[in-house]
């Protein structure tokens, strides 16, 4: 299995437009700490590979990846459809980028396939450019998808803000375990945890490679830096460092670990920045874009 990471940052990517903080700053000073929204590359066969999440940013995302362009054929592309960990907008709004496609299959949950065909009236929109198709996502059991096998793990029920009212009790975001069939290589991806459930600790508990929610430094990050009122698990994401954090508990994994999904106010997004150095201190790492992942 090879892992291609596309993207590592939060919604709103890094510089955010409208923001002025450290960060963002700091991306627009120095143009390598720039962060598009966290994506994930899946190669499913040779040539072949699907997308995880389709951010706003997946043509440039596709452009970036060499193995991701068409060819030889006019129109061929090896993008064999996008599978989604949840229904949130920077995540599912480059589904409609892919509007020149003959068909588009997109693999995700029923809450998630339900949110984006109902309420965001997907389909009928991109109906005159694209079929949609869909693909079950299951909880507690597995997809095939080429040599890959897709499971998805429930890890919070928060829904997007234009899904609020909707019942809670779905698979509104799911980690996702990636299973090579050929090689027996495992991967977990979740750039979005707002839980920690018993089964995602034993997917990585015996996963070669983990990349993970890292949206906040810590659980008062929101508060401090004056985006929101609420606290960072408050808004559905486990903190990285402190009480409610992950670090500690990921650093007894075996395999690699590396955070994504980074919002522009973490310090990790400044390469100099301490906590760093913490992390590595726990055999914890950032994920770098273009990085290359094979298991």
């Amino acid at each position: 299995m090879e892992l291609r990471i596309l993207g590592t940052a939060a919604g709103g990517g890094v510089p955010q437009w409208n923001c002025a903080c450290a960060g963002c700053a700091g991306a627009r000073r120095f143009p390598e700490r720039r962060r598009r929204h966290a994506s994930l590359a899946v190669r499913a066969a040779p040539g072949r590979w699907y997308i995880v999440n389709a951010t706003p940013d997946i043509g440039e995302q596709i452009e970036a990846e060499p193995d991701l362009w068409p060819g030889p054929e006019r129109r061929a592309t090896p993008l064999a459809g996008v599978i989604l960990t949840d229904a949130e907008l920077d995540h599912t709004l480059g589904i409609a980028r892919l509007r020149e496609a003959d068909a588009v299959d997109v693999c995700a949950t029923p809450a998630v396939r339900s949110a984006l065909r109902d309420r965001l009236a997907l389909g009928h929109t991109l109906r005159p450019y694209t079929d949609l198709t869909w693909t079950d996502l299951p909880e507690g059991g597995a997809v095939r998808l080429g040599t890959i096998e897709a499971e998805g793990i429930r890890v919070s029920s928060k829904r997007p803000r234009y899904a609020a009212d909707d019942p809670p009790d779905g698979g509104w975001v799911v980690a996702l375990r990636l299973t090579d069939l050929e090689t027996g290589g495992t991967a977990v991806y979740a750039p979005a945890l707002g839980t920690w459930p018993e089964n995602l600790r034993d997917a990585v508990a015996d996963a070669a490679c983990v990349i993970i929610d890292g949206t906040f430094w810590d659980d008062q990050e929101p508060r401090t830096t004056g985006i929101s009122a609420r606290t960072a698990t408050e808004m559905g994401h486990l903190p990285i460092h402190g009480p409610e954090g992950t670090a500690e508990s990921l650093a007894k994994v075996p395999g690699r670990v590396l955070y994504t999904h980074l919002n522009n106010t973490n310090p990790l997004v400044d390469p100099g920045a301490p906590q760093h150095r913490a992390l590595a201190e726990l055999g914890l790492e950032v994920a770098q874009e273009g990085s290359v992942i094979t298991l």
